[in-house]
């Protein structure tokens, strides 16, 4: 009996510090308000691809983001570059691949990828919500880890907007009647997104039909994988200059859509007719 409660001591003390430390740590995270903007680049693109973006969101405003960069080899590892500042409540952390190259088979590598550097990221900095951005393949890496990811943080971390630039939800498909599996897949497991989302898809209008590289139809298709899902979906096009598939994360229409819907302020209501609930406004006429 002695040696059993001596063993039932020893197991107990490392029980009580992990149980104590879990404690502590949650509670460290519900009273955080740090709100951090996280960015996934498209495919062939690195860590550096939202320099110009970041260095326009930053641009005559007295509380700059600071920017915390996070690469992931294909074995795992990962390697930090810049940080986040203290006091800075609105961090952007950008999250790259050693293997970012197009396909739906490394979508589904990405989205491991990302999980792995989120996952330590969040324990550092003990964020109790966040926003995410991701241009081209970057939203279909999002996309893949609301479904297939999140549900392991969705108790403590809540992520409350997605606003994918020019992601081809059909890769290179324009008819919708020829679905990909990646879409077909995403279709299927939509049921996994959390309903509380608010997400923004943005189009670039280079001609009427795509923005040079990705078709609009296949941006568009996005619509049967959160309508009638998530809180909130409203599609914006940019058109003018500097509205090709790889111009548009520097595009100024698009650095002032995400001041006003992505930022960290009180969000618009979307507009009416985009809005996936079809809401009518009805305006009541003066006598």
């Amino acid at each position: 009996m002695i040696v059993i409660f001596a063993i039932m001591v020893a197991l107990s003390i490392p029980a009580y510090s992990w149980m104590k430390k879990t404690n502590h740590d949650r509670a460290e995270r519900r009273k955080s308000l740090v709100s951090p903007i996280v960015m996934v680049p498209g495919s062939s693109a690195t860590t550096e691809r939202f320099n110009p973006l970041i260095t326009l969101l930053n641009k005559d405003t007295q509380h700059p983001h600071s920017v915390l960069k996070v690469k992931v080899s294909t074995d795992g590892k990962l390697h930090y570059s810049g940080s986040i500042n203290r006091g800075d409540n609105e961090p952007i952390i950008v999250i790259g691949f050693e293997n970012n190259k197009d396909g739906y088979n490394n979508i589904k590598k990405q989205a491991q990828w990302l999980d792995m550097a989120f996952y330590q990221v969040s324990q550092t900095y003990k964020f109790n919500n966040f926003k995410a951005f991701g241009h081209s393949n970057g939203g279909l890496v999002w996309t893949y880890w609301l479904e297939h990811y999140y549900a392991d943080y969705n108790s403590e971390i809540k992520i409350k907007r997605l606003m994918t630039l020019a992601s081809p939800f059909n890769f290179n498909e324009s008819n919708i009647n020829h679905k990909t599996q990646m879409l077909s897949d995403f279709i299927k497991y939509k049921k996994r997104i959390p309903k509380s989302l608010i997400v923004y898809s943005l189009t670039g209008g280079e001609s009427y039909e795509s923005d040079g590289i990705v078709p609009e139809a296949s941006v568009a298709a996005a619509k049967y994988v959160f309508q009638n899902q998530v809180k909130s979906f409203m599609e914006i096009t940019v058109t003018g200059a500097g509205a090709g598939h790889s111009d548009l994360p520097q595009n100024k229409q698009v650095v002032e859509v995400m001041k006003q819907y992505l930022l960290q302020k009180k969000v618009p209501n979307p507009v009416p007719k985009n809005d996936i609930n079809q809401k009518r406004i009805k305006k009541s006429k003066k006598k």
